[in-house]
């Protein structure tokens, strides 16, 4: 059974910084491409940021590109995400999901998807 279990969220000042990670298990994680989505309060779901099964290939929403960094540790079965430059607007539940598919733009279709960890950005 996949588990994935995001945490490291809070609150954050307007410029401010946060690492999310999500810890998976239940499957063999290098084999597979995660991304990171995020859900801001009464709003659907919205794709951030896609990571290929090695790492070496990323993707990124146009809203976070240059501010976002994905990137996973693969013995350690871990996914992170490092947010920059926060924004009021990236106040959120950020979800890490094992995509059903992986679009050719990069943009994950959520597969699998944890409990979330909020994120909120205010002064």
């Amino acid at each position: 059974e996949v588990q994935l279990v995001e945490s490291g969220g809070g609150l954050v000042q307007p410029g401010g910084s946060l690492r999310l990670s999500c810890a998976a298990s239940g499957f063999l994680f290098s084999m597979y491409g995660m991304a990171w989505v995020r859900q801001a309060p009464g709003k659907g779901l919205e794709w951030v940021a896609t990571i290929s099964n090695g790492g070496d290939d990323t993707y990124y929403a146009d809203s976070v590109k240059g501010r976002f960094t994905i990137s996973r540790d693969n013995p350690k079965n871990t996914l992170y995400l490092q947010l920059d430059s926060l924004r009021t607007e990236d106040t959120a539940i950020y979800y890490c999901t094992k995509p059903v598919r992986i679009e050719s733009s990069g943009a994950a279709v959520v597969g699998s998807r944890g409990q979330g960890t909020q994120v909120t950005v205010s002064s």
